[in-house]
């Protein structure tokens, strides 16, 4: 098990120096519990999947729903204003708003 860099444990961590010393045979053992949490420098790096896992990943991924309309595109499509405000009399709205 390996150490966070804020001092948390890291479930089925491998360290680099531990790959350095055993290699693939490490990796092996430790995917045998699990998707395998490389350690470098004190924090995760990366995560090593059996190609099983990794292949579920895929497939979830390709049957998820889109993701909603981004914020950006929402205010894209919303349409302009019929009454225009100014900044002055936008910004008044909101120091109105703003005190409490």
């Amino acid at each position: 098990m390996g150490k966070q860099g804020n001092g948390e444990a890291i479930a089925n961590g491998l360290t680099s120096a531990e790959l350095k010393r055993r290699g693939i045979a490490a990796i092996e053992e430790a995917l045998e519990h699990g998707p395998v949490h490389l350690i470098k420098r004190n924090k995760a790096a990366a995560v090593v999947l059996t190609e099983q896992h990794y292949q579920h990943l895929q497939q979830q991924a390709v049957r998820a729903p889109m993701p909603a309309t981004a914020a950006l595109h929402w205010l894209l499509e919303v349409p302009p204003s019929e009454r225009p405000r100014s900044k002055a009399a936008i910004d008044s709205e909101l120091v109105t708003e703003r005190d409490w």
